[in-house]
């Protein structure tokens, strides 16, 4: 699918989708995270109804992680307060498995741990909407993987409300990620054929009606319409980072970890419970973007190649741990073995000058430009520095890096989290050894 222009600009494509989904949906709530793109979602939707569909409820979930800058608790406070008459509001503040990466012998933690409330960053919120332990909502489970707990809760809303078709919206924009781009590009079954609707569970859907805009268009908007919005991008803009940079998201995660320590400035007093709350926090404040945590010029150990640094790794690593790192490896191995990646012309001639024995396998789907499908037919390289044209090229050293910086899922090789893993990933009881080629 290639991009189509539609001649109107983002704002008037999201009224046409607002309209479209009041049209085929009966039910319509907004996952609210706090941050720039749900809150202008949000506002946007709020004013779209009240101007279009006055006598339709809207629904509000938000998910709350317990770590998090006081000025977004905040704000999410704040909106609810002023829109609690106006919508059916859901603040869930329940344990959830949610991925860290800043430890080698924790893949998750638990926001919300009923089993260590003495350590929790802040008090649980006190209103007649937040759903926790003392009321939590069908289909929850104890401890579920947060992604779970969120489709879950879509499956609640439909209960709670006819068990009519129901649509969960998304601040989601294409612009943020590459990963994110693809997700909408190859979504060749979205809804009515439209690439920015998703199937969850039976009549319960995942819609980003703003999946086109840009950082500068929300902006923009919030600037237009006056909306109140997160003022921590004020204090992330003073603190001098890129727009790319600015997410409010649990401070534990990949994509969080490189700006762990601004909450020493920003917000001392929740940085003094952070410390305390996951293992790692203050080394990843500290190193977060040094070697030792796998940036910039990692140095080999003497003796050892990339590969036998990994498996040395790995074996000093817990059971669950090594068994996940293991399991993608042996993916990645497989595959640049049997069907290959999408690899540019510059990039298959660099290999072939440098004597990599490959093959071409047809043609990738997976690439804008139709690039060919490159296999490896030897072993896979203990590493590819004489390659400049790309970095996305097997070998044991990038791996080490997953392990170095604790990259859980394996992003730097070009993993996401699948749906299976989500659901199987504790329960994975297979002994590591011989599982690893030669």
């Amino acid at each position: 699918m290639a991009k189509e222009y539609l001649g109107i600009n983002v704002y008037e494509a999201l009224q046409e989708r607002f309209d479209y989904l009041f049209q085929e949906f009966e039910n319509i709530f907004v996952s609210f995270s706090g941050g720039k793109d749900s809150g202008l979602l949000l506002n946007l939707l709020l004013d779209f109804r009240q101007a279009n569909y006055p006598h339709r409820c809207i629904g509000v979930f938000h998910q709350d992680f317990e770590a998090q800058y006081s000025v977004t608790t905040d704000y999410v406070t704040r909106t609810f307060e002023r829109i609690r008459n106006e919508v059916d509001p859901y603040w869930v503040c329940l344990p959830m498995a949610t991925r860290t990466a800043l430890s080698s012998y924790e893949m998750y933690w638990y926001p919300w741990d009923d089993t260590r409330k003495d350590s929790w960053v802040r008090p649980m919120p006190e209103f007649p909407y937040v759903i926790n332990l003392s009321h939590p909502f069908n289909h929850y489970r104890y401890r579920m993987h947060q992604e779970d707990l969120a489709k879950q809760f879509g499956r609640f809303y439909k209960e709670q409300h006819g068990n009519a078709k129901t649509v969960c919206l998304l601040g989601l924009r294409a612009e943020e990620s590459l990963q994110r781009y693809n997700g909408f590009l190859n979504r060749k079954y979205g809804y009515k054929g439209n690439c920015w609707i998703s199937k969850q569970f039976k009549d319960v859907w995942c819609a980003s009606p703003m999946y086109d805009w840009t950082v500068n268009d929300v902006w923009a908007a919030n600037y237009k319409f006056g909306y109140e919005y997160n003022k921590l991008y004020d204090l992330y803009y003073k603190a001098g980072l890129k727009p790319d940079q600015m997410r409010v998201a649990s401070p534990f995660n990949d994509y969080a970890k490189d700006s762990l320590n601004l909450y020493r400035v920003i917000d001392p007093e929740i940085w003094r419970k952070l410390v305390g709350r996951v293992r790692g926090v203050n080394f990843g404040a500290i190193y977060g973007k040094t070697k030792a945590m796998g940036y910039k010029n990692v140095t080999l150990p003497e003796g050892h190649t990339w590969q036998s640094f990994t498996r040395f790794l790995l074996d000093t690593l817990p059971k669950r741990l090594r068994n996940s790192y293991a399991k993608k490896f042996n993916t990645s191995i497989r595959f640049w073995h049997e069907t290959g990646g999408g690899l540019s012309e510059k990039t298959i001639q660099e290999l072939i000058d440098h004597g990599y024995k490959i093959r071409r396998n047809g043609v990738s789907n997976y690439t804008l430009d139709k690039k060919f499908r490159v296999i490896f037919l030897d072993k896979i390289p203990d590493h590819t520095d004489d390659i400049k044209s790309t970095k996305d090229v097997p070998s044991w050293k990038r791996m080490c890096f997953c392990i170095l910086k604790n990259d859980h899922i394996c992003r730097y090789m070009g993993f996401g989290m699948s749906r299976q893993e989500q659901k199987r990933i504790d329960l994975i009881k297979q002994k590591y050894g011989g599982m690893m080629h030669e």
